[in-house]
Parts: structure tokens; sequence; C-alpha cells
């Protein structure tokens, strides 16, 4: 039971993760009537917030290994509380209480992200890097399972009468998905907990750690842009009204799909060459949404297959890589996993401080009639630009040397 345990924990924190990094934008823009460039301003103050915690989270649990029940209850507790609040903010709520239930969420959403990655070697049923690769496999898939759940239960809260496009419903929901779950983990948190050194910069370069670090936070950028534009590319530049919640889930059911098969590859292969693989499925998909046309509904269900797949291939992959490298050099996996949740936050951050602003001066105004140089802007920042930065990301992986990639 240890494995589906840890899919069951993963599957929480994802699908706490998917409404604050896709609906809340358009819930704040539609729902709260709060302007995009005020929502990708405070997405930004988060994340300077996050800067300073994360480190600081994995750091605790580094220093206090006894304490990963209490680190994971607090996590769940967090969440309970924070969602129902969220959800429940009624138009014209201040920016000020928006922004306080936000750094709650962030808070609880970074400790039980950074205490579950942090420690793979102790929930993992050996520290071989296969096996290591196959947590990562159970980890993953319960986070696209969650994915899946949170993608689709606001729309079908509000078929079923719930008020408010469904929100509210959805956030009471995942209070109590959380509160379960944390009923039902706890046991995997009694593990004796494998811990090692201190973590320093330089040990961390030492191990090609930094490497991947670099490679994490571009990498990250690509899906950041295109998370926090989902429901406006495909509601206002496809007009597809209505089809923005099935296309989501066909993408994370192909990502979820293809987890255990990249798990497989990596272990054969290894890593690298799996990455090799796999990116180039994504730039083609930026490639393909770019040239897509109003209406192109079949289109856009097979670039969702496709960039899904790829998807699966990173979030199984690089984290399984860095937890390789951490134990390799014996150190201490939380504080590490810390600055890489940090890192993976801050592509978040600079992907909605930069293409919110940059939608709203180009005229764009969600769910509404829009000029073609709004359009023309959403499709650049949705499709063009992470094109870019995953063609950046690729170029990185094929200059990671062999000894941070091995099997």
């Amino acid at each position: 039971m240890l494995y589906p345990r840890v899919s069951l924990y993963a599957l929480m924190l994802a699908a706490a993760g998917i409404p604050l990094y896709i609906h809340l934008p358009r819930f704040a823009a539609v729902n709260l009537g709060i302007s995009l460039g005020v929502i990708g301003t405070v997405l930004l103050v988060i994340r300077l917030v996050d800067l300073v915690q994360d480190p600081l989270i994995g750091w605790a649990i580094d220093r206090w290994p006894g304490g990963q029940i209490l680190f994971a209850s607090l996590a769940a507790i967090g969440l309970a509380i924070g969602f129902p609040l969220l959800f429940s903010l009624p138009e014209g709520a201040s920016v000020t209480a928006l922004i306080a239930i936000l750094v709650l969420l962030f808070s609880a959403y970074s400790l039980g992200t950074i205490l579950l990655y942090g420690r793979s070697a102790t929930l993992a049923k050996s520290t071989d890097p296969k096996e290591l690769m196959t947590l990562a496999a159970f980890r993953e898939g319960g986070q696209l399972t969650g994915v899946v759940i949170a993608a689709s239960a606001p729309a079908l809260f509000f078929a079923l009468g719930a008020q408010a496009q469904g929100y509210p419903a959805f956030g009471m929901f995942l209070g109590l998905l959380a509160i379960l779950t944390m009923i039902l983990t706890l046991p995997m948190w009694r593990r004796t907990p494998i811990t090692g050194q201190g973590l320093s910069f330089s040990g961390l370069g030492q191990a090609g750690g930094l490497r991947l670090l670099a490679l994490a936070l571009v990498n990250s950028l690509p899906v950041a842009i295109t998370s926090t534009l989902f429901l406006f590319f495909v509601e206002d530049r496809l007009q597809l009204p209505g089809k923005a919640g099935p296309l989501l889930i066909l993408f994370f059911l192909s990502a979820g799909a293809s987890v255990p098969l990249w798990a497989k590859l990596s272990n054969r292969i290894g890593p690298k060459r799996t990455l090799m693989i796999a990116m180039p499925l994504s730039i083609a998909g930026f490639i393909g949404a770019a040239t897509l046309s109003a209406g192109n509904l079949a289109g856009f269900a097979v670039i969702c297959l496709a960039s899904g797949a790829a998807l699966g291939a990173d979030m199984v992959v690089l984290p399984a890589m860095f937890s390789v490298v951490l134990t390799r050099a014996g150190l201490n996996a939380s504080a590490a996993f810390g600055i890489w949740s940090f890192a993976g936050k801050l592509g978040l951050a600079l992907a909605a401080f930069f293409t919110l602003p940059l939608l709203e001066r180009s005229g764009f105004n969600p769910g509404q009639t829009n000029s073609a140089q709004a359009l023309n802007t959403l499709n650049l920042a949705y499709a063009v630009l992470p094109c870019i930065l995953k063609l950046g990301a690729f170029g990185m992986v094929l200059t990671l040397p062999t000894e941070v990639t091995s099997k």
C-alpha cells in the first residue's frame, strides 16, 4: 500500500495545483472582476514570498526529520481551509483578501510538495535509481489523476446546478479531498526518514544538481505560459466555448497514460535520451497550435494528445534525475527540492507577470469580442514564445554530461 498512498498524496497536491495555476487567472478576472495586469502582479508578489519560504521549508523538513506526519498534516489542513475561502470570494473582493488566501494556499502546497519530493529516498522501497524512477511513476501518475479531476470538476459541478460556474462547490470538494487524503496517507509518513549531508551550493554543483535546476527553470517556462493562457486560448483564440475542460482533460489523460511508458524507457535507454525523444513532441505541438484556425477542435485535440505525452516525460524523468543526483551525493533532499520547487513556481510567476499584462496592453478581454491584434498577441504568447523557450531547454538537455544522466 506504500506506493498507492504516495499516488494519493500526489493526487491531492495536483488537484490543488490546477486551480492555482489554470483556473485562478480566469476565476479572478471573470468572477472577481480583477484586471489581468493586477492578477499577474499578485502572482509575482506571491513568488517573492516563495523565494524565501520554499528553501526554508526544505531546510525545516531536513532539520526535523521526525516531523513528517506534522508537516504532511499541516499541508493538507492549509489546503482544506484555503480553497473553500478562495472560491467563495464575492465579486469585488479586495486584492488584499485574495493575496492572504493565496499565500496560505501556496504555502500549504509548497510544504506538501517539497515533503513528498524530498522524501523520495525514504518512500522508495530502495535507493536504487530504477526504484526511484518507479516511485516517480506512481507519484506522477497520482498527480496526473488529480489534474484530470481538478480540470473537470468545476464544469461538472456547474452542470449539476452549482452557482458561480461551480467554483464554490469546487472549493468545498478540494477541502474535503485534502482532509480525506491526510487521514488515509498517515501510515506512509511513519517510515524512518533517510537523510544526508547538509546542502551547499558547491556540493549541489559538484553533484550536477545546479545544471538540473537551471534546466528545470527554463523547461518550466513553456508549460507555465500555456497553463496560464490555456483557457483564454481555447475560449477566445480558437473560439471553442465549453471545450476547454474536455481538452484539458484529454491533455492530462495523455500525460498520465504516457508516464509508465516514459519511466520504462528511461530505465532502458537513460533519462537524457528519453528527454531527447519527448521534447520534440512539445516543440511540434507549439508549432501546430500557432498555425491553427479558429474552430479547429480536431486539430487542437491532436496537439493536446502529443504535448500531453511530452509533459509526462518532463514530470517523471526530471525529478527522478534530481533525486538520483542527490542520493548519489548523499545530500539532504528536502532542502534541494525546496529550491527545485521555487524554480518551477518562479517559471509560473514569470509567465503570469509578463504574458497577462502583455495581453491587457494589446486590448485582450477574456470572454468578449477581441480585435485581430489582441488575438494575434494571444497566439504569440501561447504558442510561439513557449516554442522558443522549449528549444532552449532541449539545447540544455543535449549538453548534460553523462554522469548526471546515466541510468
